[in-house]
């Protein structure tokens, strides 16, 4: 079924995105949706950023505001202006000093205007997600009276606590009172989580419709999360055509470079005679390193593990140690700031060295405390499987899987735990389930696993 390209209309733009239908036909449970090569409703419509446009003028708002402030020092709205231009900064390089610089001018700007200042307000509780500090986060907004920010976010904090009822209930008030780019994203996101397949892509098709010109990162975004479906359904000619047309949008866009890098690991493990993605995954973690970044990013452990995993299948297993000491390294500087006990985990759990399962297993305790979403359920019974808790693996991954989320790599290791349990039956039904998701899953796909970010609704 041929998709055409969505219609624009300045004064009907929610007509013409729902006018989107006939997106996909279903073949058994498996969704294969008619994406041509080029499809017109994914091609950016607006003119292309220079490089280092988006950052440049972030700059300039940043010079404003400052200057404004030497000349009103106690000017507390203007330093919550501040924080929030230090967090667009933060968005666009990823990188973590502009984050915790955020944080602090906020702060500043409450101790100055403790009253009615929810902007300062907002800021800390995005800094708080962006943290993983999710309790503290949903306090924050509890401050704020109901706005299309504080109900974006509070539908992030929602996915990140399982509470995916919640989180849709939000995301279908901002869809239909903002049909914006960002809204029909966050409302994809809850559909993912959902396992509804066809309401998620076309909720990601309406995000892409409703894009607007000065919103590029956002643009990236969505076509990134849109090709990590496609990629987690075994599409992998789509998911590429989407990743490439992010990085059209931004050449250095970090969630899309390191999605191509894992697509390039499966088809490189799935047959080990395609070198050429070998080669492309090791130059796209090698581009993702050399860009202009001033200072480490929230995507440093990503792209480190995943170059870690190359040299190790290359079977250069002195030099995979050593990156993953970096990464290990990275994320433990991070504990303290940014909270990253699951990714820790997970490089722990994949290093395997004496030591690192109970480690492992103690952060994931930690962090249930905090966070409950599948990725969350399902590292933590990915520790107890390797510590011999059979029985606690189960319950984890069983409520990893109870929103009805439709990852393989979750039933994967749902057959892995069952098998291990002597439920050879159970473990098979896992399988076909695996395989009515993703009909092309196999030891390449298992071999890229964890590489690849988005879907899990932080950008």
């Amino acid at each position: 079924m041929q998709l055409s390209a969505p219609k624009r209309s300045s004064q009907h733009k929610l007509i013409s995105i729902l006018a989107i239908v006939g997106i996909g036909i279903s073949i058994g449970s498996y969704l294969v949706l008619s994406a041509p090569r080029g499809n017109p409703a994914w091609q950016y419509r607006f003119q292309r950023p220079e490089v280092g446009t988006i950052t440049k003028n972030i700059q300039r708002e940043i010079a404003f505001h400052q200057g404004r402030i030497q000349q009103q020092p106690t000017a507390g709205l203007e330093r919550a202006a501040l924080a929030q231009s230090y967090l667009k900064m933060a968005r666009a390089t990823g990188e973590s000093s502009w984050y915790l610089l955020a944080q602090q001018t906020a702060q500043q700007s409450l101790a100055q205007l403790s009253i009615d200042n929810h902007g300062a307000t907002l800021v800390l509780a995005k800094v708080a997600v962006s943290k993983h500090e999710f309790p503290e986060a949903l306090a924050l907004l509890e401050k704020l009276p109901p706005q299309a920010e504080s109900l974006s976010l509070l539908t992030t904090i929602h996915l990140a606590l399982g509470n995916v009822t919640k989180a849709r209930q939000t995301a279908d008030i901002l869809a239909q009172r903002m049909p914006t780019l960002n809204n029909f994203a966050l409302k994809g996101l809850v559909a993912v989580a959902q396992g509804q397949d066809r309401a998620a892509i076309n909720s990601f098709e309406a995000a892409i419709s409703a894009e607007e010109p000065d919103e590029a990162g956002s643009s990236a975004w969505v076509r990134t999360l849109l090709g990590r479906l496609y990629y987690k359904r075994g599409q992998l000619q789509q998911a590429e055509e989407l990743y490439r047309s992010a990085l059209d949008i931004l050449p250095k866009y970090s969630p899309a470079l390191l999605n191509m890098a894992e697509l390039a690991v499966r088809r490189w493990q799935s047959d080990p005679t395609r070198t050429a993605d070998r080669q492309q995954a090791i130059e796209l973690y090698d581009r993702f390193f050399l860009t202009d970044r001033q200072t480490p990013t929230t995507y440093d452990h990503v792209a480190l593990r995943g170059l870690a995993r190359v040299q190790r299948l290359q079977g250069n297993t002195a030099q995979a140690n050593q990156t993953w000491e970096r990464a290990v390294a990275r994320l433990r500087s991070d504990l303290t700031g940014f909270g990253h006990r699951r990714e820790l985990a997970q490089l722990l759990l994949e290093r395997g060295q004496e030591g690192d399962r109970a480690e492992a297993l103690a952060l994931m305790q930690a962090e249930l405390k905090i966070r409950q979403d599948p990725e969350t359920w399902d590292t933590l019974a990915t520790a107890y499987l390797q510590m011999g808790q059979l029985a606690a693996a189960q319950q984890a991954i069983q409520s990893a899987l109870k929103s009805g989320i439709k990852d393989p790599g979750l039933f994967d290791r749902a057959a892995a735990i069952a098998q291990a349990r002597g439920q050879s039956a159970q473990a098979q039904k896992y399988r076909e389930s695996m395989g009515s998701i993703d009909p092309l899953f196999d030891a390449g796909a298992r071999q890229a696993l964890g590489l690849g970010v988005g879907l899990s609704g932080l950008n």
